[in-house]
């Protein structure tokens, strides 16, 4: 698959088949984050992986309420949870040296992209889930201090194919030399 297909073909995949992602499978992607550029090379995140069906319906109830998602997180046979490491990102000399602070958020984007690309090249589907009760689950997951739990995914193979949502056309989003 080209690189610009995978980007225009991945979409947000809330139901799954009830088939096991392998080990190979799994690892694949998690190389795709270990390789995700970041801050001074913070590499701040960490991955838990989760197949635990019990554990997976705790953290459902963590979900906010009419949120799409609430389903694909016991549905999927994997879900993964992203957290960031705190005061690394975005810090020289443990001083913060950027103007939106800690920079953590904006690496987890970047590894959540790779995660997100790298699972659609090899035919799985995922959704980038980020309303629930944070605090809750991190709770659940035993996510330790200095650390932020940023986002949950369900990640497993699609039931079905998704079209496309139309996108803003590149001129509606691009200026040149000043805004």
């Amino acid at each position: 698959m080209d690189f610009m297909e995978i980007i225009k073909e991945r979409r947000s995949v809330r139901k799954y088949q009830e088939k096991e992602v392998s080990e190979d499978v799994l690892n694949q992607i998690l190389e795709s984050v270990q390789w995700t550029p970041s801050w001074n090379n913070t590499q701040c995140w960490e991955v838990i992986v989760i197949k635990d069906q019990a554990v997976r319906e705790k953290l459902q109830a963590t979900i906010a309420p009419k949120n799409p998602a609430t389903k694909a997180i016991v549905a999927a046979p994997v879900l993964l949870a992203l957290c960031g490491k705190l005061g690394t990102s975005g810090y020289y000399n443990d001083k913060v040296t950027t103007k939106f602070g800690d920079w953590y958020m904006f690496d987890l984007g970047l590894a959540t992209q790779s995660l997100c690309l790298t699972a659609h090249q090899l035919g799985l589907g995922t959704v980038i889930v980020g309303l629930f009760d944070h605090d809750r689950t991190k709770e659940i997951l035993s996510v330790p201090e200095g650390y932020e739990l940023v986002t949950l995914i369900p990640l497993g193979y699609p039931v079905k194919k998704s079209s496309p949502p139309k996108r803003k056309e590149i001129a509606d989003f691009t200026h040149y030399e000043k805004f």
